[in-house]
């Protein structure tokens, strides 16, 4: 079944007096419920763009997008709001945890919100946090527990409202490989063990080769496409870094 649906996106920026830039041209594709996809390209290839619209934080110009059946371009601000409190999980580079609130109230500040009965939220979030291995953490400050279980905490997060789609944007781009392969294997358990769907925006080969499909944009288009299937990580990882060797320049570049 599938949990997007994109039909011919367009997204240009400037007017018909000045330069118009296509950053995104024309793009179509399908993620299917319990996918884990990466999307990779240089810089101006149009991924940002891609994962701002499919988050509602940008509008599209032209085409359609459709998430768990609905199509988020027909709906207002005040219906934006609300499915995507409802539909979407977010994981992000410095994870936004606060501070001043408990991991346990980190996870549970969605439900909060939404003023769902306190039954319910502390029974949801023992659940998730038990699945990520946090339990034992939940009455502790981010600022005291380390980097992997602050990780684990953004990943309950974003799972607590059981999200038809997680968006994670560069989630390993501001930590050392040892955290960002931590933060990678839970993601991957999120979509082996608890049936989560992720699409995933990337500079990095390593973090796409977790992925079981890979897209490649370039020039607001997709360039590329390659599946894992049942290829070792490994095989997986060098079929990507062909593909970027194959779209030309620096593979410093690609970010």
């Amino acid at each position: 079944m599938e949990i997007l649906k994109i039909e011919d996106l367009k997204k240009y920026y400037g007017k018909k007096s000045s330069i118009i830039t296509k950053a995104i041209n024309g793009i179509s594709l399908e993620v299917q419920n319990q996918e884990f996809v990466a999307i990779m390209g240089a810089s101006g290839s149009g991924k940002t763009t891609l994962l701002n619209c499919l988050s509602t934080i940008d509008t599209v110009t032209s085409g359609h997008i459709y998430i768990d059946g609905q199509d988020i371009t027909e709906l207002e601000n005040d219906e934006l709001s609300d499915f995507r409190r409802e539909k979407l999980g977010f994981i992000f580079q410095d994870f936004n945890l606060l501070d001043t609130l408990t991991i346990e109230e980190n996870i549970a500040l969605s439900l909060i919100i939404n003023k769902t009965d306190p039954k319910f939220v502390n029974n949801a979030v023992k659940d998730i946090a038990g699945r990520l291995d946090i339990a034992n953490i939940l009455k502790k400050f981010p600022y005291e527990v380390s980097g992997g279980q602050k990780q684990r905490c953004a990943c309950a997060r974003a799972l607590i409202n059981h999200p038809k789609l997680i968006l994670a944007d560069e989630p390993t781009g501001a930590l050392d490989s040892r955290s960002a392969r931590l933060l990678l294997e839970t993601m991957w358990e999120m979509n082996e063990n608890l049936n989560a769907t992720i699409l995933m925006v990337t500079h990095d080969a390593f973090s796409a080769s977790f992925c079981k499909r890979v897209l490649f944009l370039k020039d607001g288009k997709i360039f590329n496409e390659i599946q894992k299937g049942d290829s070792p990580r490994k095989e997986f990882f060098e079929e990507i870094l062909d593909v970027l060797t194959l779209m030309g320049g620096d593979l410093n570049d690609v970010k």
